[in-house]
C-alpha cells in the first residue's frame, strides 16, 4: 500500500514538472535542478520501500519464530498437564482404598471400645456381687456360722464353673467365650490378619448367632472380603447383614459398602442404586455423606 503511495507521490511530481514546463519557459538550470531533486526524492522513497519490504520480512521470520516458540510451549504443557491428571486420579484412587482401610479400622476400634465399656460393666456388677458375698460370709462368720463358702456364692460357681471349663478343655473343650471370640477378631482384622480374623468371626456366628454383636461379626465378614479385593463374596456377606439383621446400627454401612463393591464389580448401575438408597434411608449420616461423593465421583444424578 505504501509502495503504491509512493509510486503515485513521484508520477503527480513528474506531472507537475511536466505541466510547469509547458505553462512558461523556464530557466533550463532551474529545471534540471527540480529534475534532479526530484530523481533524487523518488530514489529516497524506493529505498524506504526496499527497507521497509526487508524489514517486514524479518519481522515476519521473527514471528513466524516465536508462534513455533509458542506451540512447542503448549505442546509441553499439554504433556505437562496429562501428567499431572494421570497422577491426581492415581492419589485419589490410592486415597480412596486408603480410606475403606481405614474406615474399617476405626469401625473395629469403636466396636472394640464398646465392647470393653461393656466388659467393664459386667467386671463393676460383679465386684459388688462378691463384695456383697464377702459381707455376708463375714457376717456368719462373726455370728458363728461355719466359714465355708456356699455352694451358691459366685466364688463357688465360678471355681465350679472353671473346673468344668479346664475338664472340658482336656476333653476336647468347648468353644471360647464370645468376648474372646469377638475381640479376637477385632484385633486380627485392625491389624490385617485377614485370614485369622474372618475364622474368627465365623466361628462366633456358628456359636454365638444370636447376641447383640453377631450383626457386627457378619459385618466385618464382608469388610474382610471387600479389603481382599473379593468383591463378589463381600456383596454376599453384606446381603446377610441386611437379610438377618435388619435392626443392626450396621445397615447403613453394610448398603454403603455393598454399593461400592457393587461398582468395583462393573455393576454400575446397581451400585448407584444402592448409594441413592443409602442417601434416601439414612440421611444426614457419615454413610450419606460419602455415597454422594462416590456419586459424584462417578457423575451420577444425586438426589435431592
Amino acid at each position: 500500500m505504501r509502495a503504491r503511495n509512493i509510486a503515485i507521490f513521484a508520477a503527480a511530481a513528474i506531472a507537475g514538472v511536466l505541466l510547469g514546463s509547458t505553462i512558461g519557459p523556464r530557466p533550463a538550470s532551474a529545471v534540471s535542478r527540480e529534475i534532479i531533486d526530484l530523481q533524487h526524492d523518488v530514489t529516497t522513497l524506493l529505498q524506504g520501500q526496499k527497507d521497509m519490504a526487508t524489514q517486514m520480512t524479518q519481522d515476519h521470520t521473527v514471528m513466524k519464530t516465536l508462534v513455533e516458540q509458542a506451540n512447542d510451549n503448549v505442546g509441553k504443557l499439554n504433556a505437562t498437564m496429562s501428567s499431572v491428571q494421570k497422577s491426581v486420579q492415581d492419589v485419589q484412587a490410592n486415597s480412596g482404598a486408603r480410606l475403606d482401610t481405614m474406615s474399617t479400622q476405626v469401625q473395629g476400634l469403636s466396636d472394640n471400645l464398646e465392647e470393653i465399656k461393656s466388659r467393664l460393666g459386667k467386671l463393676n456388677q460383679q465386684l459388688v456381687d462378691l463384695q456383697n458375698t464377702v459381707q455376708g460370709i463375714d457376717a456368719k462368720v462373726s455370728g458363728g456360722a461355719p466359714s465355708s463358702v456356699p455352694s451358691n456364692a459366685p466364688g463357688a460357681s465360678s471355681n465350679g464353673a472353671t473346673a468344668g471349663a479346664a475338664s472340658s478343655t482336656l476333653a476336647g473343650g468347648p468353644p471360647p467365650s464370645a468376648d474372646t471370640l469377638y475381640s479376637n477378631g477385632l484385633r486380627d482384622i485392625t491389624s490385617g490378619k485377614y485370614d485369622l480374623s474372618r475364622s474368627e468371626f465365623q466361628d462366633y456366628l456358628k456359636f454365638y448367632g444370636d447376641t447383640d454383636l453377631a450383626s457386627n461379626a457378619q459385618f466385618y465378614l464382608g469388610e474382610i472380603a471387600f479389603s481382599q479385593k473379593q468383591y463378589d463374596q463381600a456383596v454376599v456377606e453384606y446381603d446377610k447383614v441386611l437379610t438377618n439383621y435388619p435392626k443392626s446400627f450396621k445397615t447403613a454401612p453394610a448398603h454403603l459398602k455393598k454399593g461400592f463393591a457393587l461398582i468395583d464389580l462393573g455393576q454400575k448401575q446397581a451400585g448407584i442404586k444402592e448409594l441413592r438408597e443409602v442417601i434416601k434411608r439414612y440421611p444426614k449420616t457419615d454413610e450419606d455423606q460419602r455415597a454422594r461423593a462416590k456419586l459424584k465421583e462417578l457423575g451420577a444424578t444425586i438426589p435431592a
